[in-house]
């Protein structure tokens, strides 16, 4: 496989860990947006989130949770984003299930998202192909 993160994870590829478990690895992103930016990734390769077992994503969810309140300390952040990306279209670069998160300090100079303009219609007709599709 040629997967970048598969190689990380099997010590083919360096990395700055700062977590790893019988299931899981995190270590710190090469392109960070800010310092202490980290990746938390399941050990076993899942392309996608929505792709990934949800008893995997279960017991990922309190290491991400532990790292997450590392992470805040050890910065001194002042807030943190966490962040998956699931497919091309929404930025996913690496197809391998991964997790972001971010330290942020006010007047970082990082934004949010844009948004648009939605009528109560549009509301509406997707709010129900949504529930439609539960």
């Amino acid at each position: 496989m040629d997967c970048i993160f598969c190689k990380i994870v099997a010590g083919e590829l360096p990395c700055y860990q700062i977590y790893e478990d019988n299931n899981f690895l995190a270590f710190l992103d090469i392109q960070p947006i800010s310092k202490g930016h980290t990746l938390i990734i399941p050990k076993k390769h899942y392309h996608t989130f929505l792709e990934t077992p949800v008893e995997i994503l279960t017991q990922m969810t309190p290491v991400i949770h532990k790292i997450g309140q590392a992470l805040l300390k050890a910065t001194q952040a002042d807030g943190l984003n966490f962040g998956l990306n699931n497919g091309s279209a929404a930025g996913q670069i690496i197809m391998h299930t991964h997790f972001h998160i971010i330290p942020r300090f006010n007047n970082d100079g990082l934004h949010t998202w844009p948004s648009i303009e939605c009528s109560e219609k549009e509301f509406k007709k997707i709010t129900e192909d949504i529930k439609n599709n539960l």
